[in-house]
């Protein structure tokens, strides 16, 4: 393998290497499962620092066109699953959902989910629980277990300090600029949803929700006692005309939005939609709760989130590495508007004082190492791969009238089926789970709990040999229902 630099160019070295391997690869000079020079030994040969070198296989890696393997190094992709032409054909119905009460129960899907992981031969599209984490994240817990003793004692309310100031570094890569005095650490997003919420409502209060949207969302508000404006989605995100229109009608007290990666269809709102829709709340007064747990897990450059745009203090933003990094270390933040940080830093307090000292530290020490981005940029390309193949089945074998998201990254895709599976989708569900197959209905996500025929499936958890398998048999069983009601 030759590579040759160009030491004049003003084009950086990485990108140089970037660009001369992905030819390679792509031209087939590098043959699919062949073995890439080590960082050292391409460094020395190109004489270039390692950390050059380091930038170009952390590109490759985000395309999906190479692969690390723990203590093996670096190798051209085997499988090289390239993305289907099919457009999305997401075009649901335009209904507002109002729900004074809703009946969802996120612990009997949560419960499922962590017991087929303990079942072989169980092929789980219905929820996307993180995998293994990161090998070398356990020497880091037995390094911090080691080296310090402040973990066995009480820490600050509001986390600690170079941890903050890590996390405010890190969303200043997404174009959100706050100060460490601005993020407050949680256990996993879902408390900071929590206690967001309990900030901003109080029992009977109506709020605006995306439909569908994440059905743990919907329990949370349930057990505040609030109402719910379901506001339906199309391809852009929340219908803002009909928003507009209830944001007049019902005066809400808060808006909650998943504007990247959004779970359950796998949406990535564009720069005008985040810009209206903060016009609209700033109009009407209405604060937003920005969920953005799979933010980091987008396969090119998300658009700066809403609280990039805030000005007047509106928007709180949930982050999390449950999803990236392990979910066992419950540990997330809010970015909280500085008006509102000493009535949440109390709330918290009464809650359970602070988040465990030891998963901090691990985090903490995790990102001063430069392993987290490294580890994202694997962790993007699975995704890609795995999200290319499931796209890829859905075209093989689902039927032609079934419409999905093609999202930009994340863990979920959105699957609409026509009207006349209305009434045959716990049935599906089933007999997907008698195939050892587990899928999840859409109508968990709905505030009524009805919604339209619909699937979530998640690509995150399965090797793309399994989800084709898995699709194949719910493709198969869709068609066989739809000639059953067509004879019926």
């Amino acid at each position: 393998m030759r590579i040759l630099l160009d030491r004049d160019s003003s084009q950086p070295m990485y990108l140089q290497i970037q660009d001369r391997l992905q030819a390679l690869i792509q031209s087939g000079s590098l043959l699919p499962g062949e073995r890439l020079p080590s960082i050292r030994t391409l460094a020395k040969t190109l004489q270039v620092n390692k950390l050059t070198v380091i930038e170009a296989y952390d590109r490759l890696l985000a395309q999906g066109l190479i692969q690390a393997r723990q203590g093996s190094g670096y190798f051209v992709d085997p499988i090289g699953i390239p993305a289907p032409s099919k457009p999305s054909g997401f075009e649901p119905a335009q209904n507002v959902v109002l729900c004074e009460s809703q009946s969802n129960r996120p612990f009997a899907i949560y419960a499922r989910s962590i017991q087929a992981k303990q079942q072989p031969g169980v092929i789980d599209l219905s929820c996307a629980l993180p995998q293994t984490p990161p090998s070398d994240l356990a020497r880091i817990v037995r390094r911090v277990s080691n080296d310090s003793d402040g973990i066995f004692f009480y820490d600050a309310i509001e986390g600690q300090s170079q941890l903050r100031q890590q996390i405010a570094n890190l969303v200043l890569q997404l174009g959100l600029e706050a100060s460490a005095d601005e993020i407050l650490i949680v256990n996993g997003a879902m408390q900071g949803l929590s206690l967001a919420m309990r900030h901003h409502l109080q029992p009977g209060d109506w709020v605006v929700v995306e439909s569908p949207t994440f059905f743990s969302t919907q329990a949370l508000l349930e057990q505040l006692g609030c109402r719910l404006i379901g506001i339906p989605m199309d391809r852009e995100g929340m219908n803002l005309d009909l928003l507009e229109r209830y944001l007049q009608s019902h005066r809400p007290k808060l808006i909650y939005t998943i504007s990247s990666l959004h779970n359950p269809t796998g949406l990535t709102t564009h720069s005008s939609h985040r810009q209206q829709l903060l016009h609209l709340a700033a109009q009407y007064n209405c604060p937003i709760l920005e969920d953005n747990a799979y933010e980091a897990l987008h396969f090119g450059s998300a658009p700066p989130p809403l609280k990039a745009l805030d000005s007047e203090g509106l928007v709180t933003y949930v982050g999390t590495f449950s999803k990236t990094l392990s979910p066992g270390l419950r540990v997330g933040y809010l970015v909280v508007p500085p008006s509102q940080y000493s009535a949440l830093l109390e709330q918290r307090y009464l809650t359970d004082i602070h988040t465990a000292s030891l998963p901090q530290a691990v985090v903490s020490e995790y990102l001063a190492n430069g392993h987290y981005r490294r580890h994202l940029q694997q962790v993007r390309a699975r995704l890609l791969q795995n999200r290319n193949q499931m796209l890829r089945a859905l075209e093989t074998h689902f039927p032609e009238e079934a419409r999905w998201t093609i999202p930009e990254g994340g863990m979920y895709l959105w699957v609409q089926l026509p009207e006349h599976y209305r009434f045959q989708m716990q049935k599906l569900a089933q007999q997907a789970r008698a195939t050892n197959v587990l899928v999840l209905e859409g109508s968990a996500f709905f505030p009524d709990g009805v919604g339209y025929p619909a699937l979530r499936l998640s690509y995150a958890n399965v090797s793309p040999e399994m989800i084709e398998v898995g699709v194949a048999r719910v493709g198969s069983l869709l068609k066989t229902l739809h000639e059953e009601v067509r004879f019926n």
